[in-house]
């Protein structure tokens, strides 16, 4: 690997960072949202899913036990 002296590495840090595209407001709002209603939905589902093995297992120990 090359060696670059400090300026140089900064140079080329600011070249590399002006090259990021930066998201709008909106952008973050609305994938801000999404995430979080993605995480409610899911969150959801496994209460759902936990549920009904609980039952599940209740109702198979109920036989046996």
């Amino acid at each position: 690997m090359a060696m670059t002296n400090p300026l140089q590495f900064i140079q080329q840090v600011r070249s590399e960072v002006a090259k990021v595209v930066w998201p709008t407001r909106r952008e973050v709002l609305l994938t801000t949202v999404m995430v979080f209603i993605m995480a409610t939905l899911t969150a959801i589902f496994f209460a759902i899913v936990d549920i009904l093995i609980r039952g599940g297992l209740q109702m198979l120990l109920g036989m046996f036990g």
